[in-house]
């Protein structure tokens, strides 16, 4: 890969008049999501990512034009929000119109494992990225999207939230998050910025992180319908979370950024859900019904009767291995958090009255684009262990 600096001037130099945009975070589902969506509309996107030495450009190759990763409006550089002289160089060489701040470590339950580490990246990272724009004089210039989240409200003080909603943050991520939201605000406030927070609720799409719950389920859904798996270990599986499509929610960040003055706004379907009817939805959708008995950590999910037609369309055999009765779902308290967030219902009264957004897929569409997507994931991975492939799970998959 060649150097930053002479990636971001190839890239000035095809066309002034397109519009530029830097996002961190440019591999997560967000980043991929926003890249797509941003270059249908005319712009030359420059993302950024960690260097790491495996391969985790998956969710962005499809974005190159060629094999030779060509392509005169997308490109990416080498960043990490720890790393202020990087970050202001990397603003001052491309000079962007906007830039969309989705790099975190965003896992709730790592935070309280790497507590210093998620406050550097998630909370100074962001007060780095708007000192760069002050640095380089580009106040007036570029546009500053932070992506906030719905942890802040943690133990929620109204139902739904909304922005004017008292933070009570539950975790080190969201209290990063909570420094990185008020940050933005004052230099809003402070030094004039076109500076925006977008208090995402959860999303999710089949590009979701395999460890995030949602497609820790679906995945292991598809991996135990093909006789791959046989358990699925959860916590907390009675919090209730407002779940929206990725595709919808990056359409929310570019509104807020076209606005003639910054804001924040609440993004969220309405609808809350908890972790167990995402399950018990999940298995329907393969023709499987599940039945919970006990309570707690002691709290079992089995096979309780199977549609043996609707699972045969899906997958091309009868479900000869789960037979009703069958132990499927388990409850691991290492996956419980130390402070839980139990429920989260965003009101976006305001994005919809104001930027004209709406969400265009409900659970149901979220949940079938998610089961298709890694139900051929996990045939083509049986394919090859019955052509005699190891396929040993990673130690992270089983986490």
């Amino acid at each position: 890969m060649v150097g930053a600096s002479t990636r971001i001037s190839r890239i000035g130099q095809t066309d002034m008049t397109k519009k530029k945009a830097i996002i961190t975070g440019i591999t997560g589902q967000d980043g991929a999501y926003l890249a797509e969506y941003l270059l249908k509309k005319g712009y030359k996107v420059i993302g950024l990512k960690r260097r790491s030495s495996l391969f985790n450009t998956a969710r962005i190759d499809h974005l190159f034009e060629n094999d030779d990763r060509a392509n005169p409006n997308f490109s990416y550089a080498y960043m990490d929000l720890t790393d202020s002289s990087n970050i202001i160089r990397l603003v001052k060489d491309f000079e962007p119109d906007e830039i969309y701040n989705l790099a975190a470590q965003s896992h709730v339950k790592v935070s309280f494992d790497t507590p210093e580490y998620t406050a550097n990246a998630d909370g100074i990272g962001t007060l780095r990225l708007l000192e760069a724009i002050r640095i380089c004089g580009l106040e007036k210039k570029t546009r500053f999207y932070q992506a906030s989240t719905s942890e802040l409200f943690g133990k929620v003080q109204e139902i739904p939230q909304t922005e004017k909603t008292p933070f009570y943050p539950r975790s080190p991520y969201a209290v990063a998050k909570l420094y990185a939201y008020w940050i933005v605000v004052n230099y809003r406030e402070a030094y004039g910025l076109h500076a925006s927070n977008g208090i995402l609720f959860n999303h999710e799409s089949p590009l979701r992180g395999e460890t995030f719950v949602t497609r820790k389920i679906t995945r292991a859904i598809a991996n135990i319908a093909l006789g791959h798996q046989k358990k699925l270990y959860l916590g907390n599986i009675n919090a209730k979370r407002d779940w929206g499509h990725a595709k919808d929610f990056v359409k929310a960040m570019w509104m807020m950024l076209q606005q003639e003055e910054p804001d924040d706004y609440v993004i969220a379907t309405g609808t809350t859900t908890s972790v167990r009817d995402f399950i018990l939805k999940c298995f329907a959708y393969v023709g499987v019904e599940i039945t919970f008995r006990g309570e707690g950590v002691d709290e079992i999910g089995s096979v309780g009767a199977i549609d043996e037609s609707r699972f045969t369309r899906t997958f091309g055999f009868a479900p000869r291995h789960l037979g009703e009765g069958t132990d499927i779902i388990h409850i691991d308290p290492y996956y419980y958090r130390p402070t839980e967030v139990e429920l989260l219902v965003g009101d976006a009264s305001k994005a919809k009255a104001r930027l004209g957004w709406k969400p265009e897929h409900d659970l149901d569409m979220l949940i079938r684009d998610m089961m298709k997507s890694d139900i051929k994931l996990m045939q083509k991975n049986d394919y090859l262990k019955k052509g005699g492939f190891d396929l040993t799970p990673s130690v992270e998959d089983v986490l």
